[in-house]
């Protein structure tokens, strides 16, 4: 077997370990303890963080930062030109956080126009074959299950579970601790702490197994409780929308429904793409 070369970028901890057959620009950072697998491609701008794992034939390309302690999969290709017919070659880039992993042949494209970039945060459960398109966001603890694909200037909070083989639409806006079923259309925005599924997607109820796991209560005594009267208020009474969010705050709200009267009322100001509206069904 033969030995991995180290890395010219090593430091006084465990220098980085790349393949041999791997193709590593001179002009990359890497960081203690990275390991790059055989076959792996990393392009002249790529920064890897600490103890980063690196699997093989991944394509790292464009101005990308990735954190440490990250898992990346075979096959995957990170930083490469928007899928966008407005992109001119700016130098736009990928920022990707601590402690994420990406499965095998996730594609997570770099932003459209100069300045901008497409970001994820830490802890992020990305699985196999999913998408990321140009500009999206991502916060933390989100978990995206098998063949998601993601359009452009997508946003998705912290701590969002979505179910498999399905797409979301462009400019559309994932609230934090939602959950979304497998194969729904995600053409409007999902509010906050909401179980959404269907094709067209629908909301059905509040997330409440998310939101028990989630121990929101602990926090704030009653806040689940107000949660659960606030959405009721927005999308079970006689009120519209913006009539609801007017009358909810009128009482001392605690910061989930708080959040997800902000959500609301953002999204209702985006018009043809706003709010995804809800079933009669209750979960």
């Amino acid at each position: 077997m033969k030995e991995l070369r180290t890395s010219p970028s090593m430091t006084a901890e465990r220098p980085a370990e790349v393949h041999p057959s791997a193709v590593v620009d001179p002009r990359a950072e890497l960081d203690y303890g990275v390991v790059i697998g055989p076959g792996t491609v990393v392009g002249p701008e790529v920064k890897i963080g600490a103890q980063t794992w690196i699997g093989p034939n991944v394509v790292l390309d464009g101005r990308i930062v990735i954190g440490s302690r990250n898992k990346i999969f075979p096959g995957a290709c990170l930083g490469l030109e928007p899928q966008d017919l407005k992109y001119r070659g700016a130098p736009t880039e990928v920022v990707i956080g601590d402690g994420n992993t990406i499965r095998e042949c996730v594609t997570i494209n770099r932003a459209t126009d100069e300045g901008e970039k497409t970001s994820i945060g830490d802890g992020n459960l990305l699985m196999a074959y999913c998408h990321l398109g140009h500009n999206c966001e991502l916060g933390n603890g989100i978990v995206m299950s098998n063949a998601i694909q993601v359009a452009g200037h997508v946003v998705i909070e912290d701590r969002a579970v979505i179910g498999g083989c399905l797409g979301i639409h462009q400019f559309v806006h994932i609230g934090g601790l939602a959950m979304v079923g497998g194969m729904t259309r995600v053409d409007r925005d999902v509010p906050p702490y909401c179980l959404v599924e269907g094709h067209p997607g629908r909301i059905r109820g509040l997330n409440r197994v998310g939101l028990r796991r989630s121990g929101i209560d602990k926090k704030e005594r009653g806040e689940l409780r107000q949660l659960q009267e606030i959405w009721t208020l927005l999308f079970r009474s006689e009120h519209v929308i913006a009539e609801g969010i007017e009358l909810a705050r009128k009482k001392h709200l605690m910061p989930a429904a708080e959040h997800l009267c902000e959500f609301m009322q953002a999204s209702i100001q985006k018009g043809r793409r706003g709010p995804m509206p809800a079933t009669q069904l209750i979960n």
